[in-house]
């Protein structure tokens, strides 16, 4: 054998040797790296379920308060906005970048192992509280933003909200109200109406009874609520807040949380805010008089919906689905007016049930007909809903003149009335407490 093989051959038998002994080393090391993990693994205490309670509640509250900011946005600049997308992107980059964070050992151990790399990995906490950090700002940039959009006066309005009430009381006698931009349209259908703004002065102190009317149109939780207001000798006057929707808008009650409606205030005769109702959109309308009140009590209930008017021509604001609805700002007002007559309840907020609830607190007479059986709500519902009476109304005046549209309205009014007791105003704040007192316990 030649010198040249047996060189060759130790060389080789070096070079297997100096391999196998690398392997080994590697193998070695993976296996006391994979050792490390475990046992870090199991020192590592297992969350106890306050902890995860804690975290729940945490990633709730960053799931809602994320929802919340891109529904403002997207109801204040639309779904095609870029902006929308942006913030969306944004804000669901965010939150998905901290939802990695559950897999963050995962991640670092394989990019950031020890023996693969020598920088130092970012930790798991750090990198948690760093990615809530961003969130928090730009949640609170958002807020910041959401607050600072104002109501506005100069929109393009839809027809029937385009005017606003006002009045002027009489120099020589404060009962004297005139009221201007009193609605009075003729409704055709749903959406067609023939424009009236009237002028019209009433006297309060011929104020006689306040009625409740409840408009159902999605559902039985959900109805408009307007008031009318009975006078001696003349025909009632309604009022309703509304939103004050612009031209080619529709409502939404989710929109309704993000300041994206104006708060209006609407004074009507009842032949055109109920009938439009009732007869041309075919909601289920029902109309409640309130027993147990004193003609000062009415009076001051009046008084609240003039000083809401000029609230509202002096500085706009926004309606709100919960908070600043049809329903729920009549309870203000009137608490305000009764005090702890009214109680706090949760069918402030489910306008539909509104009627219930004045049954309960003894506002609807438990025995409306004298000598006759005491009313259930069935049969307060069954004798207040006005469709039937209301149905094949001719509410067209052929005729321009005030006098023939008075009557008309006068008409309606008295229609829609029929089989209604309507209860006359009490004497005294003693009689009046005493018999809602009995009234509420005989409903109930």
């Amino acid at each position: 054998m030649s010198l040249r093989s047996v060189f060759s051959r130790l060389l080789s038998s070096r070079s297997r040797s100096r391999l196998s002994d690398s392997r080994g080393l590697e193998s070695r090391g993976l296996e006391n790296l994979d050792l490390k993990c475990e046992t870090l693994e199991r020192k590592q205490p297992k969350p106890t379920w306050h902890q995860r309670l804690v975290t729940f509640l945490i990633a709730v509250t960053l799931l809602l308060s994320a929802l919340w900011l891109l529904l403002a946005i997207w109801y204040q600049y639309g779904v095609s906005s870029v902006l929308t997308w942006l913030a969306t992107i944004a804000i669901v980059g965010i939150l998905a970048a901290l939802l990695s964070t559950r897999y963050w050992d995962v991640v670092t151990r394989v990019l950031h192992s020890d023996s693969l790399s020598n920088k130092k990995s970012i930790s798991k906490n750090t990198a948690t509280k760093l990615l809530i950090g961003v969130y928090g700002a730009i949640w609170l940039v958002g807020l910041g933003w959401f607050f600072s959009i104002e109501p506005k006066q100069d929109r393009e309005w839809m027809a029937e909200v385009d005017q606003r009430v006002s009045y002027e009381r009489d120099a020589t006698n404060p009962d004297l109200i005139t009221l201007t931009n009193v609605r009075n349209f003729d409704w055709q259908t749903e959406e067609d109406a023939t424009e009236h703004w009237d002028t019209r002065t009433i006297d309060l102190s011929k104020l006689s009874g306040v009625d409740v009317t409840n408009s159902y149109w999605m559902g039985p939780l959900i109805a408009h609520t307007l008031v009318s207001f009975r006078f001696e000798d003349d025909r009632p006057l309604a009022f309703s807040f509304e939103i004050r929707k612009e031209d080619g808008e529709s409502f939404s009650a989710l929109a309704g949380f993000f300041r994206r409606y104006e708060l209006s205030l609407i004074a009507a005769e009842e032949r055109d805010i109920i009938y439009t109702r009732s007869n041309a959109r075919g909601e289920q309308v029902y109309l409640f008089p309130i027993s147990n009140l004193q003609q000062h009590e009415v009076r001051s209930l009046f008084e609240s919906y003039l000083t809401a008017a000029d609230d509202l021509n002096a500085k706009p604001a926004w309606y709100n689905t919960l908070l600043s609805n049809c329903t729920n700002i009549i309870f203000y007002m009137a608490r305000i007016v009764s005090g702890d007559r009214l109680p706090w309840d949760y069918r402030i907020w489910v306008s539909g049930w509104l009627p219930n609830y004045l049954y309960d607190v003894g506002m609807l007479d438990a025995v409306p007909e004298k000598g006759n059986q005491p009313w259930s709500m069935n049969t307060w519902y069954e004798r207040t809903h006005i469709n039937p009476k209301a149905k094949g109304f001719d509410n067209q005046v052929n005729s321009q003149s005030n006098i023939d549209r008075d009557k008309n309205s006068r008409k309606f009014s008295q229609q829609i009335r029929q089989d209604i007791p309507l209860p006359a105003l009490a004497n005294s704040q003693a009689s009046a407490e005493a018999k809602a007192k009995s009234t509420a316990q005989a409903s109930n």
